[in-house]
Protein backbone atom coordinates (compact mmCIF):
# COMPACT_ATOMS: atom_id res chain seq x y z
CA UNK A 1 0.00 0.00 0.00
CA UNK A 2 1.89 3.16 -1.47
CA UNK A 3 1.82 6.42 1.01
CA UNK A 4 1.56 9.89 -0.32
CA UNK A 5 4.94 10.50 0.98
CA UNK A 6 6.61 7.48 -1.00
CA UNK A 7 6.97 9.90 -3.97
CA UNK A 8 9.44 11.95 -2.13
CA UNK A 9 13.06 11.76 -3.15
CA UNK A 10 16.04 10.89 -0.43
CA UNK A 11 18.84 12.47 -0.25
CA UNK A 12 20.69 10.77 2.42
CA UNK A 13 22.79 13.02 4.51
CA UNK A 14 25.16 10.17 5.79
CA UNK A 15 23.83 10.57 9.68
CA UNK A 16 24.87 7.60 11.38
CA UNK A 17 22.83 5.81 14.20
CA UNK A 18 23.62 6.52 17.79
CA UNK A 19 22.46 4.72 20.77
CA UNK A 20 19.46 6.94 22.89
CA UNK A 21 20.60 8.39 26.10
CA UNK A 22 19.60 7.06 28.91
CA UNK A 23 18.51 10.38 29.93
CA UNK A 24 15.52 9.53 28.03
CA UNK A 25 13.41 6.93 29.57
CA UNK A 26 13.43 3.98 27.34
CA UNK A 27 10.29 1.23 27.70
CA UNK A 28 11.95 -2.12 28.72
CA UNK A 29 12.19 -4.96 28.14
CA UNK A 30 11.15 -3.82 24.07
CA UNK A 31 8.31 -5.12 23.35
CA UNK A 32 9.00 -6.26 19.98
CA UNK A 33 11.96 -8.42 20.69
CA UNK A 34 9.68 -9.81 23.84
CA UNK A 35 7.59 -11.65 20.59
CA UNK A 36 10.62 -12.42 19.37
CA UNK A 37 11.07 -9.96 16.31
CA UNK A 38 14.47 -11.04 14.65
CA UNK A 39 16.62 -8.24 15.43
CA UNK A 40 19.72 -10.01 14.79
CA UNK A 41 22.95 -10.85 17.28
CA UNK A 42 23.95 -6.59 17.16
CA UNK A 43 20.61 -5.10 16.61
CA UNK A 44 19.38 -2.55 19.36
CA UNK A 45 16.10 -0.90 18.18
CA UNK A 46 16.92 2.19 20.71
CA UNK A 47 19.29 3.80 18.15
CA UNK A 48 18.17 6.83 16.14
CA UNK A 49 19.89 9.19 13.88
CA UNK A 50 21.77 11.70 15.59
CA UNK A 51 19.38 14.84 14.87
CA UNK A 52 16.32 12.90 15.62
CA UNK A 53 17.76 12.19 19.50
CA UNK A 54 18.93 15.80 19.54
CA UNK A 55 15.22 17.00 18.86
CA UNK A 56 13.94 14.20 21.60
CA UNK A 57 15.99 15.55 23.58
CA UNK A 58 14.87 19.20 23.38
CA UNK A 59 10.94 17.38 23.22
CA UNK A 60 11.87 16.39 26.60
CA UNK A 61 13.50 20.19 28.03
CA UNK A 62 9.95 21.61 26.79
CA UNK A 63 7.82 19.14 27.90
CA UNK A 64 9.80 19.49 31.46
CA UNK A 65 9.52 23.58 31.13
CA UNK A 66 5.40 23.31 31.54
CA UNK A 67 6.06 21.38 34.93
CA UNK A 68 3.57 18.86 34.44
CA UNK A 69 4.86 15.59 36.21
CA UNK A 70 4.95 14.20 32.95
CA UNK A 71 8.31 12.90 30.84
CA UNK A 72 8.84 11.21 27.20
CA UNK A 73 8.77 7.44 26.90
CA UNK A 74 10.66 5.96 24.36
CA UNK A 75 8.32 2.63 23.07
CA UNK A 76 10.27 1.90 19.54
CA UNK A 77 12.73 3.70 17.39
CA UNK A 78 15.39 1.92 14.59
CA UNK A 79 13.53 -1.10 12.87
CA UNK A 80 14.87 -3.21 10.48
CA UNK A 81 13.02 -4.74 7.66
CA UNK A 82 13.06 -8.11 8.94
CA UNK A 83 11.31 -6.69 12.20
CA UNK A 84 8.75 -5.10 10.15
CA UNK A 85 7.72 -7.51 8.57
CA UNK A 86 7.89 -9.97 11.39
CA UNK A 87 5.69 -7.33 13.13
CA UNK A 88 2.93 -6.81 10.24
CA UNK A 89 2.55 -10.58 10.24
CA UNK A 90 2.40 -11.16 14.03
CA UNK A 91 -0.47 -7.60 13.52
CA UNK A 92 -2.52 -9.64 10.64
CA UNK A 93 -2.47 -12.80 13.01
CA UNK A 94 -3.79 -11.48 15.60
CA UNK A 95 -6.33 -9.28 14.39
CA UNK A 96 -7.26 -12.73 12.94
CA UNK A 97 -7.53 -14.02 15.62
CA UNK A 98 -9.22 -11.31 17.46
CA UNK A 99 -11.78 -11.59 14.96
CA UNK A 100 -12.17 -15.74 15.08
CA UNK A 101 -10.65 -15.66 11.49
CA UNK A 102 -8.32 -18.72 10.44
CA UNK A 103 -5.64 -17.02 8.91
CA UNK A 104 -4.04 -18.42 6.03
CA UNK A 105 -1.09 -16.90 4.24
CA UNK A 106 -1.58 -15.50 0.98
CA UNK A 107 -5.67 -16.45 1.54
CA UNK A 108 -8.05 -14.59 -1.25
CA UNK A 109 -10.69 -14.64 1.59
CA UNK A 110 -12.53 -11.50 1.56
CA UNK A 111 -12.56 -10.92 5.39
CA UNK A 112 -8.36 -11.53 5.28
CA UNK A 113 -7.78 -9.56 2.72
CA UNK A 114 -9.65 -6.27 4.39
CA UNK A 115 -7.75 -7.44 7.72
CA UNK A 116 -4.48 -6.90 5.68
CA UNK A 117 -5.78 -3.82 4.09
CA UNK A 118 -6.26 -2.37 7.95
CA UNK A 119 -3.31 -3.43 9.40
CA UNK A 120 -1.26 -1.52 6.70
CA UNK A 121 -3.11 1.36 7.35
CA UNK A 122 -0.62 1.28 10.16
CA UNK A 123 2.17 -0.75 9.53
CA UNK A 124 4.41 0.48 6.63
CA UNK A 125 5.17 -2.23 4.18
CA UNK A 126 8.57 -3.84 4.81
CA UNK A 127 9.94 -2.90 1.20
CA UNK A 128 13.74 -2.86 0.68
CA UNK A 129 13.20 -0.88 -2.49
CA UNK A 130 15.32 2.55 -1.76
CA UNK A 131 12.68 4.46 -2.64
CA UNK A 132 10.24 3.79 -0.34
CA UNK A 133 11.70 2.60 2.98
CA UNK A 134 9.55 2.22 5.97
CA UNK A 135 9.65 4.97 8.10
CA UNK A 136 11.55 3.20 11.31
CA UNK A 137 13.78 1.94 9.16
CA UNK A 138 15.37 4.88 8.47
CA UNK A 139 15.96 5.86 11.99
CA UNK A 140 14.36 8.87 11.48
CA UNK A 141 10.86 7.85 13.08
CA UNK A 142 10.35 6.84 16.77
CA UNK A 143 7.01 5.90 18.63
CA UNK A 144 6.20 7.59 22.55
CA UNK A 145 4.13 8.03 24.87
CA UNK A 146 4.32 9.60 28.40
CA UNK A 147 5.09 8.18 31.85
CA UNK A 148 4.41 10.26 34.74
CA UNK A 149 7.25 10.76 37.85
CA UNK A 150 7.08 7.09 39.03
CA UNK A 151 7.46 5.80 35.52
CA UNK A 152 4.35 4.65 35.23
CA UNK A 153 2.55 4.98 31.70
CA UNK A 154 -0.21 7.35 31.41
CA UNK A 155 -3.19 6.18 29.49
CA UNK A 156 -3.63 7.51 26.65
CA UNK A 157 -6.91 6.42 25.25
CA UNK A 158 -5.61 3.76 23.26
CA UNK A 159 -2.70 1.47 22.99
CA UNK A 160 0.35 2.03 21.10
CA UNK A 161 0.15 -0.15 17.88
CA UNK A 162 -4.16 -0.99 18.20
CA UNK A 163 -5.57 -1.51 15.24
CA UNK A 164 -8.31 1.04 14.01
CA UNK A 165 -9.59 4.33 14.20
CA UNK A 166 -9.19 5.18 18.28
CA UNK A 167 -5.39 5.59 17.38
CA UNK A 168 -6.12 8.44 15.34
CA UNK A 169 -4.66 11.50 16.93
CA UNK A 170 -8.29 13.31 17.31
CA UNK A 171 -10.15 10.55 17.86
CA UNK A 172 -11.25 11.62 21.07
CA UNK A 173 -12.17 15.52 19.91
CA UNK A 174 -16.12 16.21 19.93
CA UNK A 175 -16.17 13.24 22.89
CA UNK A 176 -13.94 16.05 24.65
CA UNK A 177 -15.71 18.75 24.14
CA UNK A 178 -19.00 17.24 24.68
CA UNK A 179 -17.61 16.85 28.40
CA UNK A 180 -14.51 18.66 29.43
CA UNK A 181 -14.53 16.46 33.02
CA UNK A 182 -14.36 13.53 31.01
CA UNK A 183 -11.70 10.80 30.41
CA UNK A 184 -12.19 11.39 27.03
CA UNK A 185 -11.23 14.98 27.23
CA UNK A 186 -8.31 13.97 29.30
CA UNK A 187 -7.00 11.52 26.63
CA UNK A 188 -7.12 14.38 24.26
CA UNK A 189 -5.57 16.46 26.43
CA UNK A 190 -2.38 14.33 26.77
CA UNK A 191 -2.43 13.62 22.94
CA UNK A 192 -2.81 17.34 22.06
CA UNK A 193 0.37 18.04 24.53
CA UNK A 194 2.56 14.93 23.17
CA UNK A 195 1.97 16.25 19.62
CA UNK A 196 2.68 20.26 20.71
CA UNK A 197 6.23 18.89 22.22
CA UNK A 198 7.41 16.90 19.37
CA UNK A 199 6.25 19.49 16.75
CA UNK A 200 8.31 22.48 18.46
CA UNK A 201 10.87 19.95 18.93
CA UNK A 202 10.75 19.55 14.58
CA UNK A 203 9.19 16.25 14.18
CA UNK A 204 6.03 15.74 12.56
CA UNK A 205 2.88 13.41 13.48
CA UNK A 206 1.80 10.10 11.41
CA UNK A 207 -1.58 10.85 10.30
CA UNK A 208 -3.21 7.70 11.43
CA UNK A 209 -0.80 7.47 14.76
CA UNK A 210 -1.22 9.48 17.87
CA UNK A 211 2.22 7.84 19.11
CA UNK A 212 4.58 7.82 15.74
CA UNK A 213 6.89 11.37 14.98
CA UNK A 214 9.39 11.46 12.14
CA UNK A 215 11.95 13.36 11.34
CA UNK A 216 13.55 13.56 8.41
CA UNK A 217 12.13 10.47 6.20
CA UNK A 218 9.81 10.86 4.10
CA UNK A 219 6.37 11.79 5.75
CA UNK A 220 8.30 14.42 7.16
CA UNK A 221 9.70 15.51 3.99
CA UNK A 222 6.04 15.74 2.55
CA UNK A 223 4.23 17.19 5.59
CA UNK A 224 7.00 20.10 5.90
CA UNK A 225 7.52 20.44 1.89
CA UNK A 226 10.76 19.70 1.75
CA UNK A 227 13.04 19.40 -1.31
CA UNK A 228 13.43 15.97 -0.35
CA UNK A 229 14.04 13.37 2.55
CA UNK A 230 17.70 13.18 4.39
CA UNK A 231 17.22 9.62 5.88
CA UNK A 232 17.21 6.78 3.62
CA UNK A 233 17.28 3.23 4.34
CA UNK A 234 19.64 2.46 7.27
CA UNK A 235 20.96 -1.01 8.48
CA UNK A 236 23.00 -1.66 11.01
CA UNK A 237 25.81 -4.07 11.69
CA UNK A 238 28.18 -3.98 15.01
CA UNK A 239 28.75 -0.44 15.41
CA UNK A 240 28.35 0.45 12.32
CA UNK A 241 25.34 1.92 10.34
CA UNK A 242 25.12 1.30 6.48
CA UNK A 243 22.55 3.87 4.35
CA UNK A 244 21.81 2.25 1.42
Amino acid sequence: MLRPWNSEPIIDCGESLKEIPKNLHLLEPHPYKKLGAPYGENGDPFRLRESVINRLLLAQKLLSNKNHGINLAIFDAWRPISVQKFMIDYSIKQECLARGIKYEANSKDEEIRKIVETVCRFWAPPSLNPLMPPPHSTGGAVDVTFIDAKNNELEMGGSIDEIGEVSEPDFYLWASRLDSSSNFNLFHSRRVLLASVMRKAGFVQHPNEWWHFSYGDQLWAWMTKSNSAIYGLCSFEGSKAIMT
